[in-house]
């Protein structure tokens, strides 16, 4: 997911400007044409900002973990679902696209969990669930 929006981020900061280099070599300027650009400008600058800081930690792969008590948040919107892990220890929240199969066991009662996120604790890495009790691993995202 991050390197998607750091792609997506270099191509709408890229691409708008040309489409203003464009405009201005064949003399057509329109007024829609050009709040288009100057929104998909402001996009792409707003996704590199959110992803250019932490560059460094994900190419040289600088995770760190955070692990202790947490508690599952199931939010679902249409056909879609995603978990979020609330580390209830570093009162600290990690979202997921995809749902962990814990239906056997509930999602009310705590868990013990590693979440993996880049060093700045702003992307999500993967996460791992193990019983309280035993410690068995019980679901991965690996």
């Amino acid at each position: 997911m991050y390197y998607l929006l750091l792609a997506f981020g270099l191509l709408f900061a890229i691409a708008a400007p040309g489409g203003f280099i464009y405009m201005y070599m064949t003399r057509k300027f329109k007024f829609l044409r050009s709040i288009q650009l100057i929104g998909i400008f402001l996009l792409g600058i707003l996704l590199l900002t959110m992803t250019l800081p932490s560059l460094k930690y994900m190419v040289l792969k600088q995770y760190d973990v955070v692990e202790g008590e947490c508690r599952i948040e199931i939010s679902t919107s249409g056909r879609s679902a995603d978990a979020t892990l609330h580390m209830v220890d570093a009162d600290e929240y990690f979202s997921f696209p995809d749902v962990p199969g814990l239906d056997a066991y509930g999602l009310d009662i705590p868990y013990y969990c590693e979440v993996t996120v880049s060093k700045d604790h702003v992307f999500e890495i993967q996460y791992k669930i193990f019983d309280v009790e035993t410690g068995n691993l019980l679901v991965s995202n690996e």
